[in-house]
């Protein structure tokens, strides 16, 4: 089959993010101690803002780690696997953490991005948790049909 330029483009966004993420991530407390300077919020909440970032940092990377993972079974031609459906499933699980992680964040202070935040992570959590169960029914009927002769 001929690569698919949409595939290969979203194999490379998925793969620039990833890597971004981690070096964010990793910068948290730097980006943090700097935003302090002109921010008085990540100055009074420095520590506690450092922790619920990175935390959530660390489960974005989980959620962007699975499309990586079922990209390959797009490239390789088998999207239906059973694989497939636990990353779906573990991307909700994880989505759902984000938008707790995040909702800690409203105990320091509240505002309209966080609330959105939060609001997309949980519908996030709750497509991936369906598509996983589509996902699961395509594999069913995949395998039920491959024994068919």
């Amino acid at each position: 089959m001929k690569k698919n330029p949409y595939v290969q483009f979203t194999k490379y966004l998925i793969d620039f993010m990833f890597l971004s993420g981690i070096i964010v991530c990793g910068g948290v407390p730097f980006i943090f101690k700097e935003a302090g300077r002109y921010i008085p919020i990540f100055k009074e909440n420095y520590f506690p803002f450092c922790i619920i970032f990175m935390m959530a940092g660390v489960f974005a990377l989980i959620i962007l780690w699975n499309p990586r993972k079922m990209l390959q079974t797009v490239i390789r031609e088998d999207p239906f696997v059973r694989e497939n459906v636990a990353a779906l499933k573990r991307m909700g699980s994880c989505a759902f953490i984000i938008a707790f992680i995040m909702s800690l964040r409203l105990f320091f202070v509240i505002t309209p991005a966080a609330l959105v935040i939060i609001l997309v992570f949980l519908v996030a959590g709750l497509f991936s948790l369906v598509l996983s169960q589509v996902f699961d029914q395509a594999v069913t009927y995949k395998q039920e049909n491959d024994l068919t002769i």
